[in-house]
């Protein structure tokens, strides 16, 4: 059995009429002696996750079980000992006490502990022997974040829950106290649970990865397979660089991707499947045009230490490079990949278009319009006549959409999920009330936003299904 498992968690808030959906639907399973890091962009849901695990907010819908027991089902007191017994916590600012000294930080936490483990072995453990005298305000920030590690790993509980606690750490410090709070785990032997925004953090210090996107789990494993077997263009995308490009499955182990096809491992999508094409940057090979899958022209260079950076026009879609070897700005190059390099996978939503079905509450002849209700929402379509109570199917295709710049569009309020740039433009998905919809956009939007959408009926296609004389 796991040490921790989440079985069909949900959390939702609900303010005055508004509805949050914070986690929905979230399962996996954490063993024991585990470094599992839960990754995610601002809204993700992970510090919902980390918080409900601690004890420190409840579940609306599902179970959590720890050590054999649904912490999901205590109440009050019971509450209380779990979080004081059976999790240990690490916070991102330390909440060390700063008239007392290392040790007597660490002894503060014993007041609460039943069984409490050794104070000068658990500061020795983290490296902090020689400094057990000192005040808060005499260490480093690495110092003082072993502190806190200290005093959570002291208590000897069964998990220790971490909420991002390298965010407050300069880069090079932050990457030095990865290694170490990694040997800090894998010496106590016990299970963390992190949490955190930076993907570099993720693979460096986990044995399993947990990647949320609005609320829900997108994948789980190890650093590894995320990295090298990501299951959509999501986890691509957000777990290191990618070159990510619409594509077609002709076939299996066959894809087209910029009106060249070609060879993968990939089988089981079908014939003629719009997919996402995921090739890594440092998996393309330099070679000449004329041996090349691909061709196109460096339009810029950048030299980064191990390699260099290289952005490649194919027509009009970019694509990244990482080679050791440079080929000059203006310069014609071929592209190849193995066949298993090129991951294929599912889109994030299954359409490219976005269909709507309508019924015209009002319409003017005269001024060649109509209206029609959606989402508590009065839409008027300009340039288009159809007769009131005709019910109709609009198909919105994805440059049809548009974020509002004046901030009064045709929805309010839809909230950016993922945007995904695929070579020749940004993909954004955003929520509204009833649905999801795909934009197109030369522009970068920021994630876990709330904007508003406007419509362009002149692309649109309508489709009549009946009118009120049927």
């Amino acid at each position: 059995m796991s040490l921790v498992e989440f079985k069909d968690v949900y959390k939702i808030y609900k303010m005055g009429e508004v509805t949050i959906n914070a986690v929905e639907g979230v399962s996996f399973n954490i063993e024991q002696g585990e470094f599992c890091v839960v990754v995610g962009a601002s809204g993700a849901g992970k510090t919902t996750v980390l918080n409900i695990l601690g004890g420190m907010d409840t579940c609306t819908k599902g179970s959590i079980i720890v050590g054999g027991r649904d912490i999901s089902k205590l109440k009050d007191k019971q509450l209380i000992e779990y979080r004081r017994f059976d999790i240990g916590f690490v916070f991102q600012f330390y909440n060390l006490v700063q008239n007392l000294t290392v040790k007597e930080n660490v002894e503060l936490a014993t007041q609460i502990c039943k069984n409490p483990l050794d104070i000068d072995e658990t500061i020795e453990a983290v490296g902090l022997s020689e400094r057990s005298r000192n005040f808060p305000a005499q260490l480093s920030g690495g110092e003082q974040q072993r502190v806190a590690i200290a005093r959570a790993l002291v208590c000897d509980p069964e998990v220790i829950l971490l909420d991002e606690p390298l965010g407050a750490l300069d880069l090079k410090l932050r990457k030095s106290m990865q290694i170490e709070l990694k040997e800090i785990q894998q010496n106590s032997q016990k299970t963390f649970i992190y949490v955190t925004h930076d993907q570099e953090e993720a693979l460096t210090m986990s044995d399993t990865v947990i990647v949320m996107n609005n609320g829900v789990v997108e994948q789980v494993g190890s650093p590894e397979d995320i990295y090298n077997e990501p299951v959509n263009a999501f986890v691509a995308d957000f777990i290191g660089e990618a070159n990510i490009l619409n594509g077609t499955m002709l076939g299996d182990c066959r894809v087209e991707i910029l009106g060249k096809q070609l060879e993968c491992v990939d089988k089981g999508f079908g014939e003629n499947t719009p997919v996402d094409v995921v090739i890594r940057p440092e998996d393309i090979e330099i070679t000449t045009p004329e041996k090349g899958q691909l061709a196109g022209t460096v339009v810029k260079s950048t030299f980064k230490g191990v390699h260099y950076e290289m952005s490649v026009m194919c027509g009009k879609c970019e694509i990244l490079i990482h080679s050791t070897t440079s080929a000059e700005i203006g310069s014609q190059i071929g592209m190849r990949v193995i066949p298993f390099n090129i991951q294929i996978m599912n889109k994030l939503l299954p359409f490219y278009n976005n269909e709507i079905k309508v019924t015209v509450s009002s319409a003017n002849e005269d001024e060649n319009t109509f209206s029609f209700e959606f989402e508590d929402e009065t839409i008027e379509v300009p340039n288009h006549y159809f007769k009131e109570g005709t019910k109709l199917k609009i198909i919105l295709p994805p440059d049809a959409l548009s974020l509002a710049g004046d901030g009064n569009g045709d929805l309010t309020d839809l909230y950016i999920e993922s945007v995904i740039y695929k070579g020749e433009h940004n993909e954004i998905i955003l929520e509204s009330d009833t649905r999801k919809w795909l934009m197109l956009s030369d522009t970068d939007e920021q994630v876990a936003t709330y904007v508003p959408l406007s419509f362009d009926f002149d692309k649109a296609k309508f489709e009549v299904l009946s009118d009120k004389e049927d």
